[in-house]
């Protein structure tokens, strides 16, 4: 099921933090992301794409096509990390996708 690792470093001032949490859930689910259900029935993708510049984020966890996503802040990036959501922890990967320039 899985094509790629399903973890990236998100560089929120050069991309939007929900277009990567669609791309990767794309790559890692080998599915055209236009055939994914819309990231707004899990998750308001304009507070998604707010949150890591407000004060006192850290990270959220929310269900997305089949996966539990995590968004957490990691200094000058946000890493987003996908876990099946049938699976345990010890079945997810720790390598990472760079998806900053």
């Amino acid at each position: 099921m899985n094509s790629l690792e399903p973890t990236a470093d998100v560089d929120t001032a050069d991309e939007q933090l929900s277009m990567a949490v669609v791309d990767l859930v794309a790559r890692t689910s080998d599915t055209d992301p236009v055939e994914l259900e819309p990231l707004y029935d899990a998750i308001d993708p304009d507070l998604l794409d707010s949150l890591p510049a407000e004060a006192g984020f850290t990270s959220l966890e929310f269900a997305y096509h089949g996966y539990a996503v995590t968004v957490t802040v990691t200094g000058e990036s946000v890493e987003v990390t996908l876990e099946d959501a049938g699976g345990s922890a010890d079945e997810s990967t720790d390598t990472r996708i760079d998806s900053s320039p």
